[in-house]
């Protein structure tokens, strides 16, 4: 990185916490109306923004990068669609700041309250994902917090477009264009250069691969919200409809195989995998995908590779899925918590109790019963959008939209109360 680059970084986190400041001052009717001119912003702007796009999908091609980057990175007029929606369904949820949670007067007339109050200035770290822009501004925005984005020189050309009506919103109803701001250095020393910056950043939210992920948990002196990544389970457990899991396992792996709450390995209870196991094979075959067997397995899946120890653990983010026979509820707890990653995990039952117990057990961030794994999304549980998925437990688990992007600030009103008597 050159003077100039480094210096550039400090001047992208100094204006994203002075714009921090603005934004926490702001009300509620501006921010809204911010939103609001972001998504008329975008519409006006869909075909320069997919035209850019088409430029990034041209260069990862011919970069060779895998299927699942190339899917990340599209923009298709249904995607960009549903990316403004997005915009809208989360200037549609209430306002999360300035509510008072919990306040109770002390019995000498002392009150004693909290409120919800913005973090501040908050880094994106991602790669590919044009939609994580948009995403990560409209939810700092509405929850008075600015932004610092670094995407990857991947999208480089979809994220300038982009920034440019998130930009255009800001202006439009007088508040700091610098409340989303984008680092347009592509350098991998650019992450740390830039999240040296704990004076001025309060949060960093990492969104890519594993080794990113890891990177920015390595060099960074600001906070960190991990999502390493996304090994997610269904277990087929012995009272399942096995109708119903066959398609919870498509969905599950065939619908988006790219997302990180793409079905990654299949568990079948051994009372159920003779009837179970050449249906879902056949099913999921025909869609192209790969199976990858444990010994017991492969003798119901004709054509299956056999399974290596690293397939327990891998998150293809393809066309491949692991899958393995168990015998009975406690086998599939033990594999699951050796192999899972926190992310999402799925069981078809039609046994209440063992239900309750697979969501109190299993350790993850989303826990489904007889539902697939891709409903564990911002959108789909109510959040309008995500700013990224929380592996981790302080101080979100799960998807994060508004509430997660606030903190609780105290607040004390009294007459003149003294702790001590003043003498």
């Amino acid at each position: 990185m050159t003077p100039d680059e480094t210096r550039l970084i400090r001047r992208c986190a100094e204006a994203s916490r002075a714009a921090a400041r603005r934004l926490a001052a702001s009300d509620a009717a501006t921010r809204t109306a911010a939103l609001d001119a972001i998504a008329l912003a975008l519409e006006a702007r869909e075909a320069s923004v997919l035209a850019a796009n088409a430029k990034d999908l041209e260069a990862a091609g011919a970069a060779g990068l895998s299927t699942a980057m190339q899917d990340r990175l599209r923009l298709d007029p249904a995607r960009f669609a549903a990316l403004v929606a997005a915009v809208r369904a989360v200037n549609a949820l209430p306002d999360p700041l300035g509510g008072i949670e919990w306040q109770a007067p002390r019995a000498d007339g002392l009150e004693i309250g909290r409120m919800r109050a913005p973090l501040g200035a908050i880094a994106m770290i991602y790669e590919s994902r044009p939609n994580v822009t948009v995403d990560a501004a409209v939810l700092c925005l509405k929850s008075g917090n600015a932004c610092v984005l670094r995407g990857g020189r991947e999208a480089a050309h979809s994220n300038a477009a982009l920034i440019e009506a998130v930009q255009a919103g800001l202006q439009a109803v007088g508040l700091p264009v610098d409340a989303a701001v984008l680092v347009p250095v592509f350098e991998r020393a650019a992450i740390a250069e830039l999240l040296k910056h704990d004076d001025c950043l309060a949060l960093v939210i990492p969104r890519g691969g594993e080794g990113l992920i890891r990177h920015v948990a390595e060099v960074s002196r600001v906070p960190v919200i991990r999502h390493y990544k996304g090994v997610c389970h269904l277990y087929v457990e012995a009272s399942a409809d096995l109708d119903a899991a066959l398609h919870l396992a498509i969905d599950g792996k065939c619908a988006r195989p790219s997302a990180c709450n793409a079905l990654e390995t299949l568990l079948v209870d051994a009372s159920v995998a003779g009837a179970f196991l050449p249906r879902v094979g056949e099913a999921l075959r025909a869609r192209g995908v790969t199976l990858r067997a444990c010994p017991r397995a492969v003798p119901l899946l004709p054509s299956a590779e056999a399974a290596t120890p690293d397939d327990w653990d891998a998150e293809y983010l393809e066309l491949v899925i692991a899958v393995k026979v168990v015998n009975g509820f406690e086998e599939a707890l033990v594999h699951i918590a050796a192999h899972g990653s926190q992310h999402t995990e799925a069981i078809a039952t039609q046994d209440d109790a063992l239900a309750a117990r697979f969501q109190r057990e299993v350790d993850a961030s989303a826990v489904m019963v007889n539902a697939s794994t891709r409903f564990n999304d911002g959108g789909e549980l109510g959040l309008g959008a995500e700013i990224g998925i929380s592996t981790t437990k302080l101080h979100a688990y799960g998807p994060m939209g508004l509430e997660s992007l606030t903190t609780l600030k105290w607040m004390v009103r009294g007459a003149g109360h003294t702790r001590a008597p003043v003498h």
